[in-house]
Parts: structure tokens; C-alpha cells; sequence
């Protein structure tokens, strides 16, 4: 405990290890005049865990200055906890049961504030806001924290002198809330299926009128979007019932997964306090429900004279777009655990879905893995990435497809021709047909082990095969116990895991 009487994190601790700069000094002297002057009655420091859900405690305003400084002691038990908030590793196994000798014991870890990233949240009673980064007690950065993964990786791509620019485009689903609270497997039962509702009767994709019809909704999380800085590009209806698409202009390196992180908090937040649910999983087992994808839109900005590196006079991508693709397809399929860390992900590959179900690239082609949107001269040119499901880790996600394209830039690696008409007819490879896929293929990689390190690498393989392990077991339960013995396509376990957690 600090000796300070805010009795939070250790006295000096953000300077004493070389954690601040002038710069953040002065963004932290404004923060904390606006938290005095607005009358702030509490503050959330939040910190990212290895699912991209964000953890957080609430401080008095004192509490939180003090934290600018002093850092604040944490649970370092989260790294510790499954998709189903379960431990899934030999607790007090020296390491932590992950071979990190600081987690030995489930010790705390100590969180700085990030105060740029301090919002005012308007659904919450004159409650302020800040993301956080996470390190060991010594002062050493915690190698399981995804945002201080991107920020290393952006590092990288700087050195090489560029900087990314990403596009967030996610669909997800709102439905009014159940009555019963979804309970994982080991609460000692298994619970009836809770009375969920869809928010919307009905669909039709892109309807003015089906749009109107969830107005009330969509314009409380358009104004509090803006509250926070983070106005919609775009908002629409997808093919579901309540399903819809929420789009950004693109925002630079670590901003842009920040703001996948602020937006998915305030969607669910501002949902649960009109009594719906707002799910980020992938494919809910509800009647007429599609599947959601997390479609990333990216481009390089040089550091030389901020134009567009992707730019060509000549065509729709320049040779260092070309070369970014093809690092993307290289390492597609380590990296789809990245992009879809979910067993029930997996359900989206499928032909003729708008999704990818295989590894290729086109030019405006929706069914292809990687789009190129973009002509010759055109400023605006990019390309989306269509790998991704909404629970994915933004800063785990953005990370690997920065670092696989900056393999390819560097290596001047070539992309097998673009598709011109069928993506799903092609001769590609396919997609992994499920997470234990591509688990096995990731941890078969060396290049995601050089680049992110092989102490994150390995405990994520860790993490994914315990929630493999589970679903695996759920289904011979059910297959056991039922009729017929055939497994849905959404099972219940699937249900119970991931539908309110994202």
C-alpha cells in the first residue's frame, strides 16, 4: 500500500520507473483540473484483459489524481480467468501456472493511467473515465497486455516509417434482456433457457423503416458515442433481428483500438441501462440470427510527408499495399486466433455468407478475406481485413495484421494474383474450420512467437486449449443426454459462454 493517504498503488511509482514523459505530465495537470472543476463524484480506471474486456475499479476524484502518480494495485487475478471466469490454471503453481514469475501467488499488478484517454461518461452520475496500462510491482510492463503489445508493434512500423491509420466496422446484436441471468456451467446447475426477446420483429437489411423502429435506442448510444469522442461514421441494419453496423472514421495507431474498446463499453452499457442486451458474440443460437463480423479497415500514413502509402497513380493499391497484403495472407492462419478467438466464431466462415471461408484477396469483393477498396490516384485507398468476429481483442487483432504487413513490406513479399469473380470457387486455402485449427496453427508458428514473444504466444495457446477442452466436453454431455445425440450448431455451452461476456 502507498503511504500516501490515498492508499493507492505505491508513492512515485510512475516516475520512479520512467513511465511518464513532459508530455503526459501535462495531459495528467489538465485531466486533473477537469476532474476537480466538473465536480467528478468518481473515476474508473479500466484496463483490458486478455479477452478485450475491460476490467475496472471505481476511485473517489483523490484517489484517481493520486493513481497519475502512484499507479493503482490491481487484481492481477483476471489473466488468470477464462472465458467462462473461470481459473484455468493451476492457481498458486509457481508463475501463476503460465511460467511468469511475477504471478506467483495471484499477486497484484500495478495499473498507470493513460490521461489521454480520461472521458467523461454521460449515462454514468459525474463519473470520469481513463484506460490503463498494466506492469509488475518492479516496474516491468506485464507481457500479457495486449495494449502494451501495440504499442510495442506500432513501434516497429514507425521505425520502418509508417504509421497505421485503422477503420472500425462491427455489427452486433441488441435484444431485450433476459429475466435470468445466463450462469456458467459450474455455478452447480444448468439453468432453463432465459426468455430472450429480439429487440427487433422481423428484418430487412438496410430498412429506413426497420432502422426508425430501434431509433430510440440507437440514437441514446449515437449521442453517447459523441459524449465520448467517438461520433459514428455510420449506423445501420444488418440482416437480423435487432442486428446492426456501426462504423468510425479512421483514427491513428493505439487511438483506433482504444476507441473499438470505448465503443463496444458504451454500446453494452448504455443498452443495459434501457434493459437490453447488447451481444458482441459472433453467432447467437436465436431464431433468424446471422452471424457479426469485425471487418478492419487499415492503411499506412509515411512519416516522410503523411500521404497515403497505399496510394498508386497506376492502379488501386501502390507495391507497399501490395506488399502489406500479402503479409496478411501469409500469416492468415496463425493469426485468425487473433481475429476470432471464439469456438463459436468459426461458424461465420461459410460459403456464400458474405464472410471469408477461405485465403484470398480481391479488389471490391466482398466475399474475399481481404478487400482492396480504392482506384488509381485515389487518396483514400486501403484495405479491409474480413477475418475478424466483434469479440475480438482490438489490440491482439490490430497487432498481429500490423505485424504480418509489415513482414510483408519489409520482405517485398508477393500476393498470388487477386480473385476476379467467385471468391468461394477459387483455389485458396481455406480458413480454419475451427478454433483448435487454428490454435494448432499457431502454436506451430515462430513468426507471431519472434514478433510478440513467445511468454504471450504460449499462454494464449494455454488459454484456448482449456476453453477447447470445455466445449469439447460440453458437447459429449449433451450428445450424451439428448435424444438424438446430434449437437446444435450454436450449442448451450456456446450460449452460456460468450453471449453476455461480449
Amino acid at each position: 500500500m502507498s503511504a500516501d493517504p490515498s492508499g493507492v498503488g505505491q508513492a512515485g511509482f510512475v516516475g520512479r520507473h520512467g513511465l511518464s514523459s513532459a508530455e503526459r505530465e501535462a495531459v495528467a495537470e489538465e485531466v486533473v483540473a477537469s476532474i476537480r472543476s466538473l465536480g467528478l463524484k468518481s473515476v474508473r480506471l479500466a484496463v483490458v484483459d486478455q479477452h478485450g474486456v475491460p476490467r475496472a475499479r471505481m476511485l473517489s476524484p483523490e484517489a484517481a489524481i493520486a493513481a497519475l502518480s502512484d499507479g493503482l494495485d490491481f487484481s492481477g487475478a483476471i489473466y488468470s480467468l477464462d472465458t467462462g471466469n473461470q481459473v484455468f490454471v493451476p492457481a498458486f503453481a509457481r508463475g501463476g501456472g503460465f511460467g511468469i514469475e511475477e504471478f506467483t501467488g495471484f499477486p497484484d499488478v500495478m495499473l498507470v493511467p493513460d490521461p489521454s484517454t480520461f472521458r467523461v461518461l454521460p449515462w454514468a452520475d459525474r463519473t470520469g473515465w481513463m484506460l490503463c496500462d498494466a506492469y509488475f510491482g518492479n516496474g516491468q510492463p506485464v507481457p500479457l497486455d495486449g495494449r502494451g503489445l501495440l504499442r510495442r508493434v506500432l513501434g516497429s512500423l514507425g521505425d520502418a516509417g509508417y504509421d497505421f491509420l485503422g477503420g472500425i466496422e462491427v455489427e452486433f446484436y441488441i435484444v431485450v434482456r433476459p429475466n435470468e441471468v445466463l450462469l456458467p456451467e459450474n455455478a452447480g446447475f444448468t439453468p432453463p433457457p432465459p426468455p430472450i426477446r429480439v429487440f427487433e420483429r422481423g428484418y430487412q437489411f438496410l430498412s429506413e423503416v426497420r432502422l426508425d423502429g430501434m431509433g430510440g435506442t440507437l440514437e441514446a448510444i449515437r449521442d453517447a458515442l459523441d459524449a465520448v469522442g467517438l461520433p459514428p461514421r455510420s449506423i445501420e441494419d444488418e440482416w437480423g433481428p435487432g442486428q446492426v453496423e456501426f462504423s468510425f472514421s479512421p483514427l491513428s495507431g493505439l487511438a483506433a483500438a482504444d476507441a473499438a474498446v470505448l465503443f463496444r463499453s458504451t454500446v453494452k452499457q448504455v443498452c443495459q441501462r434501457r434493459g437490453l442486451l447488447a451481444t458482441f458474440m459472433c453467432r447467437p443460437a436465436l431464431a433468424n440470427f446471422f452471424s457479426s463480423g469485425w471487418h478492419l479497415h487499415q492503411s499506412l500514413l509515411t512519416r516522410t510527408d503523411r500521404s497515403n502509402a497505399f496510394t498508386s497513380a497506376d492502379g488501386p493499391l501502390s507495391d507497399i499495399g501490395r506488399w502489406y497484403v500479402a503479409g496478411l495472407l501469409r500469416h492468415t492462419a496463425p493469426m485468425t486466433v487473433f481475429a476470432t478467438p471464439t469456438v463459436n466464431g468459426y461458424k461465420r466462415f461459410r460459403p456464400y455468407s458474405f464472410a471469408p471461408d477461405r485465403v484470398s484477396w480481391a479488389v471490391e469483393n466482398r466475399g474475399a478475406l481481404v478487400r482492396v477498396q480504392g482506384s488509381a490516384g485515389d487518396a483514400g485507398s486501403h484495405v479491409e481485413m474480413r477475418l475478424g468476429e466483434p469479440a475480438a481483442n482490438p489490440y491482439l487483432y490490430m497487432a498481429a495484421n500490423i505485424a504480418a504487413g509489415l513482414d510483408g513490406i519489409q520482405r517485398r513479399l508477393e500476393p498470388p494474383p487477386p480473385v476476379s469473380a467467385d471468391p468461394y470457387a477459387t483455389e485458396a486455402p481455406p480458413l480454419p474450420a475451427s478454433l483448435k485449427e487454428a490454435v494448432e496453427a499457431l502454436d506451430a508458428d515462430q513468426f507471431y512467437r519472434s514478433v510478440f514473444g513467445p511468454t504471450l504466444v504460449d499462454y494464449l495457446v494455454m488459454m484456448k486449449w482449456s476453453e477447447i477442452r470445455r466445449y469439447e466436453d460440453a458437447l459429449v454431455s449433451a450428445a450424451a443426454t439428448s435424444a438424438g445425440g446430434a449437437a446444435a450448431d450454436v450449442s448451450d455451452w456456446e450460449m452460456r459462454e460468450y453471449f453476455e461476456f461480449f
